[in-house]
């Protein structure tokens, strides 16, 4: 049993520090104004820290039965960086396009997990979330799409703050298996949205300097239930961690879980496993889509795959979703930011 918290209006308390817990809903603004940053030696951040230790970036996935798309737009402060992917599943074949900007020029960032644009201006993607619902364009060679996330009526996101390192905070906000609207054409051709699924990720906070995390994510229909999955180490995990799936839209939270792979060997299979028996997967890749930036200050060694899940999952209510080579993605990555 997991204790949740109605979602506060502003993350950032009158006493300007986050309020922690798992929410029950969306946040309708940070309130990073509002933040109280100190120092290690318990002193006031200076403005200049305030400002370029908070980081915030936003992902979101889209699940055809032909295609699967990424894009991802980053505000590190430093730089912004974007990028997006387009996946044939049946002829293994990835393209992708990437952007950076040095110091956040010519971008648009929201900071309200509620509302707000955020787009590399000129650049052909953007994120609009409307009343706390997620609008994606993509405009670019091969793309075109205007697709609105629809979750189900009573259908609950992952929504969580924690603390992070000495001072600093993760807000993470994650949804998965949300049914698509809107117009999407990939070189040309018309794509059916009826099937498809999707899902977002919008994180934001004072994160470690040296941060690194494993993540899987699952977007796919068992039988007749839709099945969304969060899977993640390495951020979240003081009191609590970003772990959740949805059947049919119902959240259920689930407990920390561990990734066993090989890095020196992407083609061996992974193993990610709770110790309360509840998750149990094996993961093979068969793509991936990789970075690897070293910027003096800031360095970024990023690979997401796209492979199949095999295994079994328990849910809050103790039923048991097996996993039959269902599509989907995980995620290593390490940035010094």
């Amino acid at each position: 049993m997991f204790n949740t918290l109605p979602a506060p209006e502003s993350l950032i308390n009158v006493d300007g520090q986050p309020i922690f817990g798992q929410f029950d809903g969306i946040p309708l603004k940070l309130g990073l104004e509002h933040f109280r940053y100190t120092t290690d030696m318990d002193k006031k951040a200076s403005r200049w820290a305030k400002y370029f230790h908070y980081k915030q970036f936003q992902f979101a996935s889209i699940v055809t039965p032909n295609y699967v798309i990424g894009l991802a737009i980053a505000d590190i402060r430093y730089v912004t960086s974007a990028f997006c992917y387009v996946y044939d599943i049946h002829n293994d074949k990835l393209s992708e396009v990437s952007w950076i900007k040095a110091l956040g020029i010519a971008s648009t960032i929201t900071s309200s997990p509620s509302d707000g644009i955020t787009t590399l201006n000129g650049e052909p993607i953007k994120f609009d979330i409307q009343q706390q619902q997620w609008q994606v364009v993509i405009n670019s060679s091969s793309i075109h799409a205007e697709l609105s996330f629809t979750p189900t009526l009573e259908s609950l996101p992952l929504s969580m703050c924690t603390p992070t390192g000495y001072s600093g905070w993760t807000y993470t906000q994650k949804h998965n298996a949300l049914a698509v609207t809107g117009q999407l054409s990939i070189d040309g051709e018309t794509i059916s949205l009826e099937h498809a699924l999707a899902s977002y990720d919008f994180s934001a906070g004072y994160m470690r300097r040296e941060t690194s995390w494993r993540w899987a994510s699952i977007n796919t229909v068992v039988g007749q239930a839709k099945l969304g999955l969060n899977l993640a180490a390495g951020v979240n995990e003081t009191g609590s961690c970003e772990n959740a799936l949805w059947i049919d839209g119902t959240r259920h939270l689930l407990g920390p879980v561990h990734f066993d792979f090989d890095r020196s060997d992407q083609h061996k299979r992974w193993r990610i496993y709770s110790l309360d028996g509840h998750v149990d997967l094996s993961f093979s890749a068969i793509n991936k889509r990789s970075e690897k930036l070293n910027l003096w200050i800031l360095k970024s060694n990023f690979r997401q795959f796209i492979g199949h899940f095999n295994g079994t999952i328990i849910d809050s209510s103790g039923k048991r979703h097996t996993l039959e080579n269902c599509l989907g993605l995980t995620e290593d990555h390490f940035a010094r930011w």
